[in-house]
């Protein structure tokens, strides 16, 4: 967190984030226009902020798009903010962004102090998926071409098919909300977990795309807990009790303040 702070403690660095808040994916050269500074200057700017992990990249043909990445932010909330004010950090989370394709892809990476094989099952196991996924009861074979459906209170809330399966390396799931009329209009997206190895720790990368343009934010806007969840456990043993994070639990199991956020 030393280094999420120190990121964001220098205004131009918190500028650029608030660029790519406004517009997501963008490249060095579009970046560079909306700041009164070198290109070289920039590009200092945002190396510290990928250290911080606060941007990520990822190519496309021959450019490099910059993308803001929520997660830190949330750990922040979650372990500085959340036990003092209502949930309204989680704003943060809704980013949006318009590729050429009309489409919209959201990254998220979180480095966790676990195995690829822990983390793997962390995932895939019903039971510890529920712990972090919002109480939700997901239930699979993890064999590719399978389906998989997640089951809250009875009923199914989301469901998709497992495309591509390589544990404890990558997982490539098709996704479609199922708990509510205004997400099921969404249709069908697509979520990639990648797990690589870093030390005694894994960096895990989360792609949600295969979104249309200005799709419902309840589709990915609940990552950022999600993945801090996931964390919390397989670091501590606990669960991540913020508002919402339990939602699909047993009434009787749940903290009394807990809100109504949604998630995959």
């Amino acid at each position: 967190m030393d280094e999420v702070f120190k990121a964001l403690a220098d205004p131009t660095r918190r500028k650029l984030l608030d660029k790519l808040f406004e517009e997501d994916g963008q490249t060095l050269s579009a970046l560079e226009k909306r700041l009164p500074m070198t290109r070289f200057g920039v590009m200092k700017h945002l190396k510290l902020l990928e250290e911080a992990g606060l941007v990520v990249t990822r190519r496309q043909g021959r450019e490099k798009l910059h993308f803001l990445n929520a997660v830190p932010i949330r750990l922040i909330h979650d372990r500085w903010v959340n036990k003092f004010t209502a949930p309204w950090v989680a704003a943060l989370s809704d980013l949006k962004h318009s590729l050429e394709d009309r489409s919209m892809k959201k990254v998220f990476e979180i480095y966790i102090k676990t195995t690829p094989a822990r983390l793997w099952k962390a995932i895939t196991d019903t039971e510890m998926r529920r712990k972090y996924n919002f109480g939700a009861v997901v239930t699979s074979d993890w064999t590719p071409s399978s389906r998989y459906v997640g089951v809250g209170g009875a009923t199914p809330i989301f469901e998709g098919e497992n495309l591509e399966v390589d544990p404890p390396r990558r997982l490539v799931q098709s996704f479609r909300a199922l708990w509510g009329e205004d997400v099921k209009t969404e249709g069908t997206s697509r979520v990639t977990w990648e797990i690589e190895p870093v030390g005694d720790s894994c960096l895990l990368k989360v792609t949600h795309d295969q979104l249309r343009e200005g799709a419902n934010d309840q589709l990915y806007g609940g990552w950022p807990m999600i993945l801090s969840g996931l964390k919390t456990l397989l670091e501590t043993g606990e669960i991540l009790t913020t508002p919402g994070s339990l939602r699909w639990l047993p009434s009787a199991t749940q903290p009394s303040d807990a809100g109504c956020s949604k998630s995959p």
